[in-house]
């Protein structure tokens, strides 16, 4: 039997990354370390991409991309049976994305999405400093990153536009099919799969080293980067999250993941197991280059460019202050460097802002109507911090037709 060539990234310096997965495996129970077979599957997840949608791609190139774009468009806000007009390639795409895996519980997506409203605030700091910041000691993903022009456009609107997509995913009834989070996941995965089309094109594209653009091994770390890292950064910050709301979350997310176009094998119904699978990623990830400086030390004063209402001088140095101070407690000094980050950061937010926030959510939790207060004003800061970071500009998503090949 033929075994696939793996990517030269994945595992090419394991030293390095178990030292970068090493505050993943610490919430880990049970066996951590991949099998044989697992780690081949991981490998072979790099040169794979998104069949469905790269086929529904290829039939849009065909018929032009505008027209096939604008069908796309309609099926998405009316759903395919109320777009007649749609041809066989878009029906048989929608077929399946409107069909609900037998799996999904509808109740359990929207207490998922209350469950992610408990944060507030602190939901926000951990995506981006242990889920984003973090992510950008991945070398092999920032290359993607890099040549789709993140540094030109900013860490700002990249945070503004990742936001957005994730509130409109995380409001309860926002996954329902038509509505905001259900259309924003499809119009990112049409975003990725251009992507893909058009970095691949590309003549210093290393298939070699690098794998495929937007590739399975690649989304998956960005699921688990929303589900698994996201419930850890609670843990660490204070926020109290019983079992089954911790479940809700996961479960959501699985099926975010699913419309996103991440194969169903890797998608996960327990905390431990998508914890384990994370770790399993990290090791996989190629370590820091200088990708990793320039994205990570561009991101440091992103907290100073934000809209604030007031006080803008000092928000924003305090929330730049802030968010060194929780990045601190994931990334090695060694990370830290290798991002481009101030040294000497000290952990000093978790520890002095955990033990009261987990004593406040412990005694409202106790109240009558204490835990509905904290999804509505949680739900409600998170808003606010949209507006923050689009300030008076109409929050929307990148235009998927400024990533086709050749703009």
């Amino acid at each position: 039997m033929s075994i696939t060539p793996l990517p030269a990234r994945h595992g090419a310096d394991l030293p390095r990354a178990r030292r970068t997965a090493a505050p993943v495996k610490r919430f880990l129970k049970g066996p951590s370390e991949p099998d044989a077979a697992t780690w081949q599957s991981i490998g072979e997840s790099l040169t794979v991409g998104d069949a469905p949608m790269d086929a529904l791609l290829e039939w849009m190139f065909e018929v032009g991309l505008g027209t096939g774009m604008r069908l796309y468009e309609q099926a998405l806000s009316r759903g395919i049976a109320a777009t007649p007009e749609a041809p066989a390639a878009l029906k048989a795409f929608f077929a399946k994305a409107e069909a609900l895996p037998e799996w999904v519980d509808t109740r359990l997506l929207d207490e998922g999405a209350r469950a992610c409203g408990l944060s507030g605030l602190t939901g926000m700091r951990v995506l981006r400093d242990l889920g984003l910041l973090a992510g950008y000691q991945a070398s092999g993903i920032n290359r993607t990153l890099v040549l789709t022009g993140a540094l030109e456009k900013g860490p700002q609107r990249r945070i503004a536009e990742t936001t957005k997509w994730w509130i409109d995913c995380t409001r309860p009834g926002g996954m329902a099919r038509g509505a905001a989070g259900y259309r924003s996941t499809l119009h990112v995965r049409l975003v990725h799969a251009l992507v893909r089309r058009r970095i691949s094109q590309r003549e210093d594209w290393d298939f070699a080293h690098y794998g495929l653009p937007v590739n399975q091994g690649d989304m998956h770390a960005t699921y688990l980067a929303f589900s698994a890292i996201f419930l850890i950064g609670q843990r660490m910050l204070g926020v109290v999250v019983s079992r089954s709301e911790r479940e809700a979350i996961l479960h959501l997310w699985r099926y975010i993941a699913w419309l996103m176009g991440v194969e169903e094998h890797w998608l996960h119904a327990s905390e431990n197991e998508a914890i384990r699978a994370l770790y399993h990623n990290l090791l996989s990830q190629a370590p820091p280059d200088d990708s990793s400086r320039a994205l990570g030390s561009a991101l440091v004063d992103e907290p100073l460019q934000r809209h604030y209402a007031n006080f803008a001088w000092l928000r924003g140095r305090l929330n730049r202050a802030i968010h060194l101070s929780i990045a601190s407690t994931f990334i090695d000094a060694q990370g830290r460097r290798a991002l481009g980050l101030p040294s000497g950061g000290l952990p000093w937010y978790p520890l002095l802002s955990a033990p009261p926030r987990y004593l406040f959510h412990r005694l409202l939790r106790t109240l009558p109507g204490g835990r509905d207060w904290l999804v509505r004003h949680g739900l409600r800061c998170q808003e606010a911090y949209l507006r923050t970071l689009f300030g008076g500009a109409d929050p929307r998503l990148l235009a998927a037709a400024n990533l086709a090949p050749g703009k």
